[in-house]
């Protein structure tokens, strides 16, 4: 099976502002050797664990509460108000590794809020850190919609501002906007504003065309990944032997029976050491 070509797609990995997130954690812990850090760093529970070995201490909004005068590091997924309200009140250290574009939309829904009447609706996943980061931008009073199931929260007959996580696909968007649109009452306004990632869009039809080129594809992606998910889903529906891994532990060599390429990729939560772990393993398992 020496012939088996094993491919990792090099554009797969983690995004830029999981890369800024983690190496703020790793300057910190090497100067002081502890951090706490709110909520999981990044949705994959194998970097989690890694920088926990070194100090990283995952703590809850709960236990942010309860501490005092220690150092506390903001995953890239972004805060409401609220979290910066309270850590000042207990003289916290914030280490803000927001990602520049989450940082951008916050500040985007805050002054639409702000400054205009129209309903804020956010097309997102309900209760993922980035979506209450948002929705703290607006007093908690945004709506939160995952799909069309979910515009009977929405009034039709009022002006509509609607956003979009950061992570979600635009193609979901562009269908949820043209569905808002098809309800609205006459003469009432939808202003539509793609926020979607393009470093994470962008690797859609780039990993479309990678999982068609390859006969079977192992997807790596946390469990708690919402864009592991959606780009899992892009590579399952143009190869159908397309499976979906947390770790080595999951693979089963079963999978890879008279294939002559297999292609590795990932989420933006997946670091690269992950990924070539599973190709190891997959190359002891055709050996």
């Amino acid at each position: 099976m020496s012939n088996v070509n094993i491919e990792i797609d090099e554009r797969s990995g983690f995004c830029f502002g999981v890369v800024t997130a983690i190496r703020k954690a790793e300057t910190e812990l090497a100067a002081k050797g502890n951090l706490y850090c709110l909520g999981d760093i990044v949705h994959n529970s194998n970097e989690v664990e890694r920088l926990e070995s070194i100090g990283l201490k995952t703590i809850t909004h709960d236990d942010l509460r309860r501490l005092k005068g220690v150092t506390v590091l903001l995953r890239a997924h972004g805060e409401p108000p609220s979290t910066y309200t309270i850590a000042e009140r207990n003289g916290i250290e914030i280490i803000d590794a927001t990602c520049p574009v989450v940082l951008a939309l916050q500040k985007r829904i805050k002054e639409a809020y702000n400054s205009s009447d129209a309903q804020i609706v956010i097309y997102g996943q309900t209760g993922h850190a980035e979506v209450n980061g948002l929705v703290g931008q607006t007093d908690g009073t945004a709506i939160v919609v995952e799909g069309e199931d979910d515009l009977d929260k929405i009034d039709f007959t009022r002006p509509i501002a609607l956003y979009s996580q950061t992570t979600k696909s635009v193609e979901g968007f562009n269908d949820l906007a043209a569905e808002i649109s098809r309800r609205l009452a006459p003469g009432v306004k939808l202003s539509t504003y793609d926020t979607i990632c393009r470093q994470v869009a962008g690797r859609v039809e780039h990993l479309r065309g990678f999982a068609a080129a390859h006969e079977v594809i192992i997807f790596v992606a946390g469990a708690k990944s919402s864009n592991g998910r959606i780009l899992y889903n892009h590579c399952r529906e143009v190869n159908e032997s397309t499976h979906i891994v947390a770790d080595c532990s999951e693979l089963d060599a079963s999978w890879f029976d008279g294939a002559a390429s297999i292609g590795i990729c990932g989420a933006t939560s997946t670091p690269r050491r992950l990924m070539e772990q599973v190709r190891d393993t997959v190359a002891e398992m055709l050996s």
